[in-house]
């Protein structure tokens, strides 16, 4: 495929949120033709007047692309906006792919997957490790299951976000990516316990921070979150509630698998806490916020 070829590629985006709104950005801004439908066109204005064509349902957006890209939150979502005389399954036809970039089970992604070839079209899992920065920079990591000759016939417009990789069957790409947020979790997890007990001994907390993330310990992510960490902000990349899912997707997972978890038991019982907070909303780097009041005594300026 030429690369004048690929900028005619179609492409539609259901769900408009962080995630799916940044993405089909980037990819309007590449020259690509971007449809959209999501809960609210209120939250999609910007994209319109970046070129974005609004569509009502995401029926009338399958039929209209050749690509449909999901961004959703949740099995239930999926196979909502999957099914019904509005649903994209209604729009698809042999020769469409549908790629959904959403963390869901690698089961409920399964069962849409046979109900997608049924239309005679192909739908890909790809979910994708990074946030809202990695998005916009083009730098995403995406683990793709599918059909091999579906996921090469969209792997140029995938490499706009990032660095894709075609992993093994319908529902792998998922797997894979909940194996990455199991260590998302309990790294951001252990490093808040440690800046915590570092604090408590009356280490200035933004030097502890800064020394921990320059060490060994210092993982791309951890350095990315360091920022905000002690200034968290009212505006999250991840929220606390969508990773609580996903390791709750792990967790379930490993069980169809017969593999133990400890670590990632230790920070579901965490981000249970954390919800009955009212931190949902919040980063994921309010989990150190998260074991200050958990702990209940006071830490120097909060």
């Amino acid at each position: 495929m030429t690369a004048t070829q690929t900028k005619r590629t179609t492409i539609g985006f259901v769900g408009l949120g962080h995630m799916g709104g940044n993405m089909a950005a980037r990819l309007l801004a590449a020259g690509y033709p971007v449809s959209g439908e999501a809960v609210s066109r209120d939250r999609a204005e910007h994209l319109l007047e970046k070129g974005l064509r609004w569509r009502d349902t995401p029926r009338e957006l399958a039929e209209a692309v050749e690509i449909v890209f999901t961004s959703i939150p949740n099995d239930d979502t999926l196979h909502d906006v999957a099914s019904g005389p509005d649903g994209i399954l209604a729009g698809l036809e042999a020769g469409k792919t549908w790629v959904d970039v959403s963390t869901v089970s690698p089961r409920a992604s399964r069962q849409v997957a046979e109900r997608v070839r049924a239309t005679g079209a192909v739908m890909l899992d790809a979910p994708v490790s990074g946030s809202v920065p990695q998005v916009q920079s083009g730098t995403l990591t995406i683990m793709v299951g599918g059909d091999e000759s579906a996921y090469e016939r969209v792997e140029p417009v995938l490499r706009e976000l990032g660095t894709p990789t075609h992993v093994g069957e319908n529902g792998q790409g998922l797997t894979l990516k909940l194996a990455i947020n199991i260590s998302l979790a309990v790294q951001m997890l252990a490093l808040s316990e440690g800046l915590l007990m570092a604090e408590r001994d009356g280490i200035d907390p933004e030097l502890a921070l800064e020394v921990m993330t320059e060490s060994p310990i210092g993982s791309p992510m951890l350095k990315a979150r360091a920022p905000l960490v002690l200034d968290l902000p009212e505006d999250a990349w991840f929220d606390l509630g969508l990773l609580h899912k996903d390791i709750r997707l792990a967790l379930e997972t490993a069980g169809e698998l017969d593999v133990p978890l400890p670590s990632a038991r230790a920070a579901d019982e965490v981000l249970s806490r954390a919800s009955e907070l009212g931190y949902d909303n919040r980063d994921i780097a309010a989990l150190f916020e998260v074991l200050v009041n958990v702990d209940g005594a006071p830490t120097g300026g909060r």
